[in-house]
C-alpha cells in the first residue's frame, strides 16, 4: 500500500555532516506525522525526531542542536539534516510516517523504512 524509500546514509567522520531523505509512495490520500527513529547495536529502537503535517517539530534531546528535521509535502518526502555528528549517533536510521490510505476503504496506518546506515568514525 505505502513504501517508504530513505536514503542519504554513509560513513562519515566525527564533526561532519549528512542528510537523510526518506520518500513516501503508494495509495497516500494524506500523510499526518512523520519522523525518524535509530537504532544502534545491542540497544532499543529511538525516537530522533518527529514532524506534523503542519511543521511542528520535536527533537530527541541527544540531537537537539545538531538535527533538524523538515518536510516537503508536495513530495512526500520528509529530511533529516544531521550536522555535528558524533560517534554516538551511529546506527540503522528508520523513516516513519503516519497515513492515511485509500483501497477499498480508507484506513490509516504506520509505514516504515527498510532502514539506513549511519557510521561515525573517531
Amino acid at each position: 500500500q505505502v513504501q517508504l524509500v530513505e536514503s542519504g546514509g554513509g560513513l562519515v567522520q566525527a564533526g561532519g555532516s549528512l542528510r537523510l531523505s526518506c520518500a513516501a509512495s503508494g495509495s497516500i490520500v494524506n500523510i499526518n506525522s512523520m519522523g525518524w527513529y535509530r537504532q544502534a547495536p545491542g540497544k532499543q529502537r529511538e525516537l530522533v525526531a518527529r514532524i506534523t503535517s503542519g511543521g511542528s517539530t520535536n527533537h530527541a534531546d541527544s540531537v537537539k542542536g545538531r538535527f533538524t528535521i523538515s518536510r516537503d509535502n508536495a513530495k512526500n518526502t520528509v529530511y533529516l539534516q544531521m550536522n555535528s555528528l558524533i560517534p554516538e549517533d551511529t546506527a540503522v536510521y528508520y523513516c516513519t510516517a503516519e497515513v492515511l490510505v485509500f483501497t477499498t476503504t480508507l484506513s490509516t496506518g504506520a509505514y516504515w523504512g527498510q532502514g539506513t546506515q549511519v557510521t561515525v568514525s573517531s
